[in-house]
């Protein structure tokens, strides 16, 4: 499986101070760049590069080939030797992409970078030089920004090519990839696998809501009335004595009124109901995974024509 990284690129910059490097490091890492590494410590213990010849063979030379682990060229190898010596503190930062490159380099700038070629043209008046000793490099990839000069120094890996062609040179006769190879010498082969979690999401709600509403209604009742009418007869006959007495006549009139009764009764019941069900879906992504390609350049003619098991891969 072939894996396009994309262009990357680094930089590495100087600084006088640890707390300049602290904040340039903490920017980067705010700005979402969090390859960031600090390199110098409290600056003991980090060895010397010894300008006399005499000392070549005796002196610590365990950080000053860490730098070239950078791929710095020559001079500016041996300028962040002698910077880190001196007291400063060197900030390398790895796999930049393109579209955060110009951040990087604004940031740190802004923390206050060391212009590295008047630092080192500094040095230099006061009697420093180059050491002598170490052999010659292959060309590197590292560059200055003209628009920083001597400010940071970066180098570009272009990896979209190398996964096409599965070549990589770099300087310093090395064939390994850059920053794959560890300290013990042991390329490590990372891949990524896909682990797929589930989450629930709202979709929305349905809400019912029950409210009280008043509707003017009519009905039409038949009512019954009585009524009282005097009716007066002339008669002639011959009136007795009990015609003389008092007496009184009365009656009673009903009518009939509408009464209002309502009787509230249920009609409907309306409840909610949740009904589950399932679909699959497809899940589309990619993952890296670290190939390596093994070239044995060896002459086995000067080893007699025999391939050892331990050359076997």
């Amino acid at each position: 499986m072939t894996t396009d990284y994309g262009s990357t690129r680094s930089l590495s910059a100087m600084f006088d101070t640890r707390a300049e490097a602290d904040r340039a490091v903490a920017a980067l890492m705010e700005a979402g760049i969090a390859d960031a590494v600090l390199t110098g410590g409290e600056n003991q213990g980090y060895g010397s590069v010894a300008t006399d010849p005499t000392l070549a063979e005796n002196r610590d030379r365990g950080f000053f080939e860490q730098l070239g682990d950078f791929f710095f060229p020559d001079e500016d190898r041996y300028t962040y030797a002698e910077g880190l010596n001196r007291g400063a503190f060197l900030v390398t930062v790895d796999n930049i992409p393109p579209d955060q490159y110009e951040r990087a380099l604004d940031i740190l700038d802004d923390e206050g970078a060391v212009d590295l070629d008047a630092r080192e043209a500094e040095w230099r008046s006061e009697g420093w030089t180059n050491d002598p000793m170490v052999g010659s490099m292959a060309a590197a990839t590292t560059t200055r920004d003209e628009g920083l000069p001597g400010t940071v120094a970066s180098r570009t890996v272009d990896r979209a090519a190398d996964a096409l062609t599965g070549d990589r040179t770099y300087a310093a006769d090395r064939t390994y990839a850059e920053d794959d190879l560890n300290r013990d010498g042991k390329i490590d082969i990372v891949e990524e696998r896909l682990s797929i979690a589930k989450r629930e999401q709202e979709l929305g709600r349905v809400r019912v809501r029950s409210y009280v509403k008043e509707t003017p209604v009519e009905e039409t009742v038949n009512l019954r009335e009585e009524h009282v009418s005097i009716e007066r007869r002339p008669v002639d006959r011959a009136a007795t004595d009990a015609d003389f007495r008092d007496q009184s006549v009365e009656a009673r009139e009903y009518a009939e009124e509408a009464v209002v009764n309502k009787e509230a009764r249920v009609v409907e019941e309306i409840a909610l109901k949740k009904e589950q069900s399932s679909r699959d879906q497809v899940v589309r992504d990619s993952v890296r995974k670290t190939e390596v390609e093994v070239v044995d350049e060896r002459n086995d003619s000067l080893r007699g024509g025999v391939l050892r098991d331990e050359d076997k891969i």
